[in-house]
């Protein structure tokens, strides 16, 4: 199990390592995360939704995402409340209290689906969540030590160096835990070093003779890192804009969701800005209004902060709007919530770029899409995914046709058009190669620039994903951590 001192740490990307490294090594290994709380998920291709780490994970390991990985996602609706998916299916919502009690009866849950994984793999490579050192929450706990203990796993706790004072946090994580947790703690692995490694040698070995307990590797600073990030922290530390053609901005919601969907700009040489104020739309090419968990709380957000006056001036200079799942519902005229599901409000107003309106519903719609769609004079084939409790109805040219849901042919009309204002609900529509350049290519013309060379994210990914495990083979002692699991050595 790999655990770590805060969030951030590099949990994901280290379990997504060992697990690529497992499987280069001739084993059959499935990553496995009781509980995650996240607004990044994904569809699995029998339609149940999980956090998307996990399925990067699987994807790092070569094998196909089942719920089965994350049994448990909390994807927070509020400040004090989630709702709770369990077995990728919505199981209800609940404040932070209410699943605190919960917790004893969800730990059924996480054996059902631990046993199912461990009879199909021959290594199960967990991932904490957050810090195991939370002391309040120690009382069943389902997601760090308490997993630990229940399938006798032993634990790597990692520690981010860039965020500074990571001796601090990984004795401070060992001094709260108990004996029994301490003692389960084999080693710990160093992560996001930059710098002279000779300089961090005094500490490494104070930390050593301090715990007892081995540094397993110091991992350097990935800056080829287009693989995706889980927490919204993330979102804080975007690398300094450099000179670019052409500028994204993302209005950064309070509860954006599946930001993962405008990764593959960062592979494009895009200055892709998450932005929180009006101003930060001036010299942007085009503005995406991502998905969110609140529809209607987001939306007034938004307008609050004066952004629609904005997004007005900004949509009659011809520049171009897209809003993606809660994005693409906040472009209609209003948003209606007759069962309170997202507030107490009834409804919320829109800011009407597109003649549609959206009715939250009680049931989730979570499926794996293949649609087609005409952009720009050309006609694309696209692939992707669809998580939303909305359903949108109105008099608007189709931003695509849905021809497939999780394997079944449907004819389903998705999104809207209206001059350079477009809204979907597919997520993952900027991973189709065609249809990103297409878009890129006309934020290029609008400007009077030549057309783009053909990029494919996903093959770029994969090589990310290969550089960095060959990067944590090289700075961990993966024999060591192989011998902590029980594993022979395979070629």
């Amino acid at each position: 199990m790999i655990q770590s001192t805060c969030s951030h740490a590099g949990k994901s990307v280290l379990t997504a390592a060992l697990l690529r490294l497992l499987r280069d090594r001739g084993f059959r290994a499935a990553p496995f995360k009781a509980q995650n709380m996240a607004l990044n998920s994904a569809v699995t291709r029998s339609g149940h939704e999980i956090g998307r780490a996990q399925a990067f994970q699987a994807e790092a390991a070569g094998i196909e995402a089942t719920f089965d990985m994350n049994p448990i996602l909390l994807k927070p609706t509020g400040d004090a409340v989630s709702q709770v998916i369990i077995h990728g299916k919505v199981f209800g919502s609940m404040s932070a209290r209410e699943y605190h009690s919960f917790k004893k009866e969800a730990k059924r849950f996480v054996v059902e689906s631990y046993e199912r994984l461990s009879a199909e793999y021959e290594v199960i490579v967990i991932e904490g969540a957050g810090s195991p050192a939370e002391v309040n929450l120690r009382e069943n706990d389902i997601a760090n030590m308490g997993v630990a203990e229940m399938f006798d796993a032993p634990v790597i706790l990692a520690g981010d160096i860039d965020r500074g004072g990571v001796f601090a946090h990984l004795v401070g994580t060992l001094e709260l835990l108990s004996q029994a947790e301490r003692e389960r703690v084999k080693g710990f692995i160093i992560n996001k070093f930059r710098g002279d490694i000779g300089l961090l040698k005094p500490g490494l070995e104070f930390l050593e003779a301090r715990t007892k307990k081995s540094v397993l590797g110091v991992v350097p600073y990935f800056k080829e890192m287009l693989l995706p990030d889980e927490d919204g922290v993330a979102l804080d530390s975007n690398e300094p804009a450099g000179v670019y053609a052409v500028t994204i901005a993302v209005i950064r919601l309070p509860r954006i969701s599946n930001f993962t969907d405008f990764d593959p700009f960062r592979a494009e040489g895009v200055n892709l800005r998450y932005i929180e104020s009006p101003a930060e739309i001036e010299g942007a090419d085009a503005v995406i209004i991502p998905g969110t968990k609140n529809t209607i709380s987001d939306l007034k957000w938004l307008k609050d902060r004066g952004f629609g006056e904005a997004l007005r001036s900004f949509r009659e200079r011809g520049c171009v709007i897209f809003g993606v799942c809660g994005g693409f519902q906040m472009l209609g005229r209003e948003v209606n919530d007759p069962f309170h599901i997202e507030s107490s409000k009834a409804s919320e107003a829109g800011l009407a770029f597109l003649d549609c309106a959206t009715t939250i519903l009680e049931h989730k719609k979570t499926f794996n899409v293949r649609a087609s769609l005409d952009f720009d004079g050309k006609r694309f084939d696209a692939s992707g995914y669809e998580i939303h409790m909305g359903e949108t109805k109105g008099r608007l040219k189709p931003f695509s046709r849905i021809s497939e849901r999780n394997g079944e042919g449907v004819e389903v009309l998705d999104g809207g058009v209206e001059g350079a204002v477009f809204g979907t609900y597919i997520h993952g529509i900027f991973d189709n190669d065609a249809f990103r350049l297409s878009f890129l290519d006309m934020l290029h013309g609008k400007k009077g620039l030549s057309a783009r060379a053909e990029t494919s994210f996903a093959a770029k990914r994969e090589d990310a994903l290969t550089k960095w495990g060959a990067l944590v083979d090289a700075s961990v002692d993966i024999d060591a951590i192989m011998k902590i699991m029980g594993l022979g050595l395979n070629a």
